[in-house]
């Protein structure tokens, strides 16, 4: 008799992911996260510090943790504290809403903008100034979220209609349309209602100078009822990601998806832009940067966002308001500088890519 045939030997598996392997990222997605803990911690305090009025930081703490009196202590609670409270609020708005339409639409320079939501919120503050006797900041927040929520229906309405519903592609093509016709009403407005521009202009440059906390008071439910919707959808995003067909698989309702992802994003994107105007690229650059530190699962890439977008707006105003003193730049205008090169940037990577 010959040899006994020995057994193949077993297919090979692959390998699960080693525990070493998911241990590192988790350490370096924790290490980053108390990273950006520690950078809005410091952009938290040159806000309340920095400006026209250098304030010592012990005076700072002095202020807000004693009850310090005087002519810093007055500055810091009356002026800076508000203004560093919209500051946080706006900045973490924009980036939640720009990583959560990033997501939807699967295009990488997608922003708050993209759905014409900005505009509309200018075309209700126009409304307000020029028709409705409105010449408050706290008066405008609410023509301006009607304006954001208003201009976001459109744009769905439109693209939901015909063959495949609301795809990525049409919501685009929707958001260009109604953003350039926003845009045409506005001009309209302000040709034939010329005493209401100087007041538009000083809202439409997009700043968190001049507020108090009674506008605090009033976006801030809205910024938690946004902040919900968007993270409740964060592994929803993460199928998406991998194409619709996949993301069914998954078990991931695609339609529920974006329905609540983009109601969550224009939320957000209304409280932004009614309290501080429109700024932009928060909405563009942050998600960047917080996927190339902590990865593209979405549960952490939303978080550090949230951190990450007000260390950014923070750190634009404080500049601004030093780099031509005592005149002070707004954030709107420090952010459009920052985030012009990393615009061309972006497009440079993904040309090479390509």
């Amino acid at each position: 008799m010959g040899p006994m045939p020995t057994a193949a030997p077993p297919a090979a598996r692959p390998a699960p992911p080693s525990s070493r392997g998911r241990g590192a990222t988790l350490t370096r997605r924790f290490g980053w996260t108390a990273v950006a803990v520690a950078a809005l911690l410091v952009a938290v305090l040159l806000s309340l510090a920095v400006g026209a009025r250098t304030v010592a930081p012990a005076a700072v703490l002095d202020a807000l943790l004693h009850g310090g009196s005087g002519a810093d202590a007055e500055v810091v609670r009356q002026m800076r504290v508000p203004r560093t409270v919209i500051g946080v609020m706006v900045g973490a708005a924009l980036a939640l809403a720009g990583t959560a339409l990033q997501g939807i639409t699967r295009n990488p320079i997608a922003d708050p903008g993209i759905l014409g939501i900005s505009q509309g919120a200018s075309v209700g503050v126009v409304l307000a100034i020029a028709f409705a006797g409105v010449h408050t900041l706290n008066g405008y927040v609410w023509f301006a979220f009607a304006g954001a929520a208003l201009a976001s229906v459109a744009v769905y309405a439109i693209a939901s209609g015909g063959r495949g519903g609301a795809t990525p592609v049409k919501l685009a093509l929707a958001g260009a349309a109604i953003n350039a016709l926003l845009v045409s009403v506005t001009m309209a407005v302000l040709t034939t209602k010329a005493a209401a521009l100087d007041e538009f202009r000083f809202w439409n440059v997009g700043s968190v100078a001049g507020r108090d906390m009674g506008v605090v008071a009033q976006v801030w439910p809205f910024l938690l009822v946004g902040l919900v919707l968007v993270l409740s959808v964060a592994r929803g995003l993460d199928a998406l990601a991998l194409g619709e067909d996949v993301a069914r698989g998954l078990g991931q309702n695609v339609a529920v998806v974006r329905v609540v992802g983009g109601l969550g994003a224009t939320v957000l994107t209304g409280v932004a832009v009614a309290a501080a105007g429109p700024i932009a690229f928060i909405g563009l650059a942050v998600p960047h940067l917080a996927r190339a530190v902590v990865g593209s699962d979405h549960r952490w890439v939303l978080p550090m966002a949230a951190l990450i977008g007000p260390v950014m707006l923070l750190v634009a105003d404080v500049v601004g308001r030093v780099l031509f003193p005592p005149s002070e730049v707004p954030a709107g205008v420090m952010t459009a500088l920052i985030g012009v090169p990393f615009l061309v940037a972006l497009v440079r990577r993904k040309a090479v890519q390509a």
